[in-house]
């Protein structure tokens, strides 16, 4: 039928450039000529509609609510305010809490459902802040509360009746706040993912993209099952990683203190005793003691140069991407630590990557969400270029060739994996093999350490000592 209505389409348009009748004789010719377009086009079968309608969905459903993000239109933000209260909860002991709603009177609606003796709700002075208690949940905690989640659900309890009971055992007043929004949200009758989504900050766009996976598969706990293992991963490389940094930060921090004091409390000391014997000092002696006089005299202006070094360092690595970028290159250039950050990195790209694969997401939006996770310029910019490649036809593997930051080994599986269509097995092979090269190198790493830091805190303890000692040899000799 539109192959038929096609020629009338093409003749109408012509004479409506030609005529100059009025504009509204000419809406009116459309508004009928487009209706009964549409008019022939719901004459097709019902069948033919369903299918149409059910993979247009689909599509819109997949690409532009599912993985390119909830816009304002689409949620209808509204503003929401802060309120404190003060409850009565089990055995009458009084709780303290926040709670983020349009008015008062939704958080005195939501305690009330949930059971609670409301003693006060009031709006959160300006200087009322939480301290550290608006960050990201930690991967550990999210971790056992996926696993929890999906326990309960299995069970049989209600999604809503799940997120309350992790909101009623939490402890971290981060995690109760979040998990009672969630509670609030999903009684409101906002779907888990749209929960999840209006909590960016505390919930990471993988999982809020991979529940939102999960509702259009009605698999969810099996999905909340493989992010709680993903999760445990990443919470194990990260106390790998603090494990190995926690004794060289303790040894580095007592050869400070002890360099500190031993400049501004002990070479004062042999000070006054070499003047008064007139020690002939050698050039290691003079350097100590000039040093000390400059601590003993500098030492405020000392600390404070170190907190503003730190602090400048700090504001340039969040807010600076070609700094943020210049340093990352130079630490992954850096023998072991740059293996150690690369192994890292590659292992966390791939697990998350055969992960996004293996539950349906696309590969471009796979590419989307892996460039907003990772906070390294290097592969932000390998990820932007494979995104770019795919808009034009190319395969995955060209962005990733003779790229320094990406292994050989991981290419070569990466392209296995296109050419035999297992790339998310392939990836998940990958982020193993990388994972254990990581763990190895940082056990490997923590037996090196030791004994690196005794040579360097017996150095600079050696040095000083040496500067003290040798002018005792001259004043010995004169006593003789």
């Amino acid at each position: 039928m539109e192959l038929v209505m096609k020629p009338f389409i093409v003749i109408y348009h012509i004479v409506s450039k030609i005529l100059s009748f009025p504009s509204s004789f000419f809406k009116k010719s459309t508004a009928s000529l487009e209706e009964g377009i549409e008019d022939a086009r719901l004459n097709r079968s019902k069948e033919n509609s369903i299918v149409r309608e059910e993979t247009d969905d689909e599509i819109k459903q997949s690409i532009e609510k599912n993985f390119s993000g909830i816009t304002k239109q689409q949620q209808e933000i509204k503003k929401l305010y802060s309120y404190r209260y003060t409850i009565l909860g089990a055995n009458n002991k009084k709780i303290n809490g926040t709670f983020d709603a349009e008015s008062e009177s939704d958080v005195r609606a939501f305690l009330e459902n949930e059971g609670y003796n409301i003693l006060k709700i009031e709006l959160r002075k300006p200087y009322d802040i939480d301290i550290g208690g608006n960050g990201r949940i930690k991967a550990g905690a999210l971790s056992f509360a996926l696993t929890q989640l999906s326990t309960y659900i299995r069970a049989g309890i209600p999604l809503v009746d799940s997120v309350r009971i992790l909101s009623k055992q939490a402890s971290n007043p981060n995690e109760k706040k979040a998990y009672e929004r969630l509670v609030f949200d999903l009684l409101k009758g906002e779907s888990f993912s749209v929960a999840l989504q209006k909590q960016e900050k505390k919930f990471s766009k993988l999982l809020i993209n991979m529940v939102k996976t999960a509702e259009m598969t009605g698999d969810l706990p099996t999905i909340l099952d493989d992010m709680a293992d993903y999760y445990t991963s990443i919470d194990q490389t990260r106390r790998q990683m603090i494990s190995a940094l926690t004794y060289p930060a303790v040894v580095l921090f007592l050869a400070f203190g002890v360099t500190i004091f031993m400049l501004a409390y002990l070479v004062p000391q042999f000070v006054e005793l070499f003047e008064s014997q007139d020690a002939t000092l050698p050039a290691i002696t003079i350097f100590i003691m000039n040093l000390s006089d400059f601590v003993k005299t500098n030492y405020m202006w000392l600390i404070i140069g170190v907190i503003f070094v730190i602090i400048l360092i700090y504001y340039l690595y969040k807010n600076v991407v070609s700094f943020r970028a210049s340093v990352q290159t130079a630490l992954m250039r850096t023998p072991v630590i740059g293996n150690i950050i690369i192994y890292n990195e590659v292992a966390t790209f791939t697990k998350t990557f055969a992960s996004l694969l293996n539950h349906g997401v696309f590969i471009t939006d796979s590419m989307e969400i892996l460039s907003k996770l990772t906070n390294n310029e290097i592969y932000k910019r390998i990820i932007n270029k494979t995104i770019n490649n795919l808009g034009k036809g190319e395969v995955i593997s060209a962005s990733f060739k003779d790229e320094w930051a990406f292994p050989v080994i991981a290419y070569e599986m990466l392209v296995t994996g296109e050419n035999t269509g297992q790339l998310g097995l392939m990836m998940e092979k990958v982020a193993n093999h990388f994972q254990n090269l990581h763990k190895n190198i940082v056990t490997q790493l923590k037996s090196l350490i030791e004994p690196i830091m005794i040579i360097i805190l017996a150095a600079i303890v050696g040095v000083i000592l040496v500067s003290i000692i040798y002018p005792m040899f001259d004043i010995y000799g004169k006593i003789q």
